[in-house]
């Protein structure tokens, strides 16, 4: 059980410090950890946010754990050496193309959602997020218009092969969860999402135990908020995913409590190779404070348990943990809360 550790910039190596503690604190068999630089910090050691080095450690790997890459002296630097591009890189040369990001309100929570405490209690919902196409991947450039303006263009794009897959990934979790499947699009406007939509539909045929409806991206940006309980399963694309699952993050109550997996088609001899990550940023402006919360890097590392390991009774030990904890009033400062990072991370090991 081989796994990676990139724990990046800002708040990234607190965070996965503690997710690291909890993991050792499971005492499993094989568990091998090894330490890798990402994002602006590699950038500083090595020239590059991803270094050759790192992307061998990854392919070598059969999970990796990524804490947040972001740092603001990074900022003038091309785009191709940002710190950003590191997990752009990763999901690219990796594969991985499915982002999973469930988003539900804790129980005794529910008063820290920005939503009604009624309507936040409901929200308890999987966001299938496709990470490899659309206008993060697509054409852009910048060039002058035949009046002499400046403009930037970016591609948006998919090819059904793409739409496909990533459509499996989230039948296959409706199927297992019992789930309505909601496939998100814009296909009143986009020939993108009108493809998108096609396909999706073809695909439904393999999964007839599974409901399935369309709704558009703006109409779901506001049913999210205002019910959240008519979600189950949510596909939909890269740009439109983005937005949703930070939406959904914020309907919680604090991003800070929320996992993500990113997943491909390679398995290893354990299960299926992937990336999990918290899906806050690295904050910069409380990295080495111990202020950050690390309960999204500690459930990502549950995550990991469950998709890449098959070990779900480790991944729900850990789960129950991060409740309990949060049941007992241990909250950090994004929850009103006054526990610093190590403390919550202790009180974790201590309920495992």
């Amino acid at each position: 059980m081989k796994i990676a550790i990139l724990p990046g910039d800002g708040i990234g190596p607190e965070v996965t410090r503690e997710a690291v503690a909890v993991l050792e604190c499971l005492a499993l068999p094989g568990l091998t950890l090894f330490e890798g630089d990402v994002g602006g910090i590699a950038y500083k050691r090595h020239g590059h946010p991803l270094p050759d080095e790192t992307l061998d450690m990854a392919r070598a790997a059969d999970a990796i754990l990524f804490g947040a890459v972001g740092d603001p002296t990074c900022d003038a630097l091309e785009r191709h050496l940002r710190p950003e591009q590191a997990i752009l890189g990763l999901r690219k040369h990796l594969g991985l193309f499915a982002n999973l990001r469930p988003a539900r309100v804790f129980a005794g929570l529910e008063h820290l959602s920005p939503l009604r405490a009624d309507i936040a209690a409901s929200l308890d919902m999987l966001i299938v997020r496709e990470l490899t196409g659309d206008v993060y991947f697509g054409a852009k450039g910048r060039r002058v218009s035949e009046t002499g303006e400046h403009e930037g263009w970016d591609s948006m794009s998919y090819c059904d092969s793409e739409v496909r897959r990533i459509a499996h990934v989230a039948f296959r979790a409706a199927a297992a969860g019992g789930h309505l499947l909601t496939s998100v699009d814009k296909a009143n406007v986009l020939e993108t999402s009108q493809l998108w939509r096609d396909v999706v539909i073809e695909v439904a045929a393999d999964y007839p135990a599974v409901e399935l409806d369309h709704m558009y991206v703006d109409n779901a940006a506001m049913q999210v908020v205002s019910h959240p309980d008519r979600f189950g399963v949510v596909l939909t694309g890269n740009l439109f995913g983005d937005i949703l699952s930070d939406l959904a993050s914020a309907a919680v109550g604090s991003i800070g409590l929320l996992p993500s997996a990113s997943l491909g088609e390679r398995e290893t001899a354990f299960g299926t190779f992937g990336l999990y990550e918290p899906i806050h940023g690295s904050a910069p402006d409380i990295a080495g404070q111990g202020k950050a919360n690390p309960m999204a890097t500690i459930l990502s590392a549950a995550m990991m348990l469950r998709h890449s390991f098959g070990r779900d009774a480790e991944a729900g030990r850990i789960e129950n943990a991060v409740s309990a904890a949060l049941a007992d009033g241990v909250l950090g400062g994004d929850l009103g809360g006054s526990h610093g990072t190590a403390a919550i991370g202790e009180a974790v090991r201590a309920r495992l």
